[in-house]
């Protein structure tokens, strides 16, 4: 539905940084599904670690958290997703966060966001990491959009 390119106009976020490649759907204001495809040849598998390649819990929720930050920009009336180059989505908590299982080079990382609340610029999010349709990580995150 949206690949990177097109995800790189919404975020911010750019090499080594931005943590998702592709949104397969998007229900705004409900939900999203993006993924990432973990490589071997990313940067933070130099030092974590390098003879058993772990991808960070931090990184895993910062790009749940990139996921949820598409999703209230593709959320926006037309005409506020039009200033939104103005906006910046600031991530205000981070609660009941899990890891299940590591990640590690090869998988596909998938981002799967429901909206729990929405109420004017604040955001509350129920994320959950799947690989192989397997839970490696949840957490319930709070944001809010706000002028750069």
């Amino acid at each position: 539905m949206l690949n990177v390119v097109e995800i790189q106009k919404i975020l911010p976020h750019r090499f080594p940084f931005l943590l998702i490649d592709r949104v397969e759907k998007l229900e705004c204001e409900k939900s999203i599904v993006g993924y990432k495809n973990v490589s071997i040849s990313e940067p933070v598998f130099q030092g974590h670690f390098p003879d058993h390649p772990i991808y960070p819990g931090v990184m895993i929720v910062e790009g749940m958290a990139q996921a949820g930050g598409v999703l209230a920009f593709k959320s926006m009336s037309a005409e506020d997703q039009e200033g939104a180059k103005d906006k910046v989505v600031y991530f205000m908590s981070i609660d009941k966060c899990k890891f299940r299982s590591p990640v590690t080079p090869g998988d596909k990382l998938e981002y799967h966001i429901d909206v729990i609340k929405h109420r004017g610029n604040i955001w509350v999010l129920e994320g959950k990491a799947v690989v192989d349709n397997n839970i490696v990580a949840e957490a319930e995150l709070k944001a809010m959009i706000v002028d750069k």
